[in-house]
């Protein structure tokens, strides 16, 4: 049997037996290797797993995920709702409207979107509950407009595709992920509100009963919150410090943050947060290690030269090609995380990439929209375990609304494919290079 073959369907098989991504992917590569190449050069497995790690930029990866779980234990997601809250008052579908604001908001400072969905789902879930909306429903807005965090800089994802895709700047790539980013959020909030209202949900005695936030004092206690994006993007902008050193920043502000303005966590509650930081960044890098192996053993063996030359050869027409290699990432993004879907097909995509002339940045942005859209649709949907957890339902409850927030972002995305400046205006304005 071809070498390509038996690789392909090794991992594969794996999957569906229920290995773990990290060890099918160095699993599968161990097995091309020795069926196309020799048994002696297995003897690279332990320098393609350091070489897989050993690049700088990676760093930003455990330090944005320290900082996400510390403004999510001090307290910072409370405080942006009331903010939140106190800027658009008790109105029909208002809670529903902050849900997705303080959600794009925190994206803005973990760049994960199953923590983003944790830390809001805790505060937003019990006050929806009240104002009637459905469990479900609330859960499922939570979970798709957490999801955006894959998009509003910083974002771990982009992170990694900046590194497996050759001569892409980072900053161009955090740059156009914000303006879609918005806009997923957008297309997530028009079909909450108009549900909203055609449901009655949070309206009549309840809206004019409700009791009116103070904007000056929520403002003054969400301050340090709406600051941290700020400092980070202008950061970056500025010059004053590169991706790497802005996660750096990040964590150091976050504690800060949590030690002695908000002062919800202590020092014990910080060591234990970064013992909790290493064990999440753990399982990525671990991944990242071992498909070092899978992709050293494809590029030896040919494999992803020949598998995009297959996606190639489906069609003439670019655009087609684009619509399918969509639909293919999508698909993906139900079973596998963000990590792993870069990692296993960008390989494949890069030549097809290039061949069809796409512009690396704005086909990532597609790309992140893509597996933000799989953060939310069973049959994994991470963000969306995470709150039918909080709310204690279960995941089947969810479907129908998960179907409607997919068509809404994925009518956002279509945007985006369309028109590609949506993407690419921010970066060329700022001097980056696209």
């Amino acid at each position: 049997m071809n070498p390509d073959l038996w690789m392909i369907l090794a991992f594969a098989g794996l999957l569906i037996a229920g290995v773990p991504v990290a060890f099918s992917l160095a699993l599968a590569g161990a097995v091309g290797i020795v069926a196309g190449l020799s048994p002696a050069m297995l003897a690279t497995l332990g320098t393609n797993t350091y070489n897989s790690i050993a690049k700088y930029p990676l760093i930003a990866i455990p330090l944005f995920i320290t900082t996400g779980l510390i403004f999510e234990r001090a307290g910072v997601a409370l405080r942006l709702v009331r903010f939140a809250q106190a800027l658009i008052g008790p109105r029909h579908g208002g809670l529903a409207l902050v849900a997705v604001l303080v959600c794009m908001i925190m994206g803005g400072m973990s760049g994960s979107g199953p923590a983003d969905a944790a830390a809001v789902a805790m505060v937003m879930l019990p006050s929806m509950t009240k104002a009637g909306y459905p469990k479900p429903f609330s859960a499922t807005l939570i979970a798709a407009s957490a999801s955006t965090a894959i998009l509003i800089p910083p974002s771990v994802a982009l992170i990694l595709y900046s590194i497996v895709v050759p001569g892409v700047d980072l900053r161009a790539l955090f740059a156009a992920g914000l303006f879609p980013g918005v806009l997923a959020g957008l297309a997530l909030l028009v079909p909450a509100l108009l549900v909203s209202r055609r449901y009655g949900w949070e309206g009549g005695a309840q809206v004019e009963g409700a009791e009116r936030l103070e904007v000056g004092e929520t403002f003054k206690q969400a301050l340090p919150a709406l600051f941290a994006p700020v400092l980070i993007l202008g950061g970056l902008r500025s010059g004053l410090f590169t991706p790497t050193e802005a996660a750096v920043v990040a964590v150091a502000y976050g504690a800060l943050v949590g030690l002695f303005l908000t002062r919800e966590i202590g020092l014990r509650d910080l060591w234990g947060l970064l013992g909790e930081a290493a064990v999440i960044s753990g399982v990525v890098m671990l991944i990242i290690a071992l498909a070092g192996i899978f992709a050293w053993a494809g590029t030896m063996l040919g494999t992803f030269r020949h598998l995009a030359e297959w996606v190639i050869g489906l069609s003439d027409n670019g655009g087609v090609l684009l619509v399918l290699v969509m639909l293919a990432v999508l698909l993906a993004g139900m079973v596998l995380d963000a990590i792993s879907i870069y990692l296993i097909m960008m390989p494949i995509l890069i030549p097809v990439m290039q061949h069809f002339g796409w512009n690396p940045v704005w086909f990532g942005i597609l790309l992140a929209m893509n597996i933000a859209i799989g953060q939310f649709t069973p049959p994994v949907a991470v963000n969306l375990m995470v709150t039918t957890e909080i709310a204690r339902i279960r995941l089947e409850q969810t479907l129908g609304w998960a179907l409607l927030f997919v068509l809404a972002m994925a009518s956002a995305l279509a945007l985006v494919a369309l028109f590609p400046e949506i993407a690419l205006w921010l970066p060329r304005v700022l001097g980056y290079n696209v």
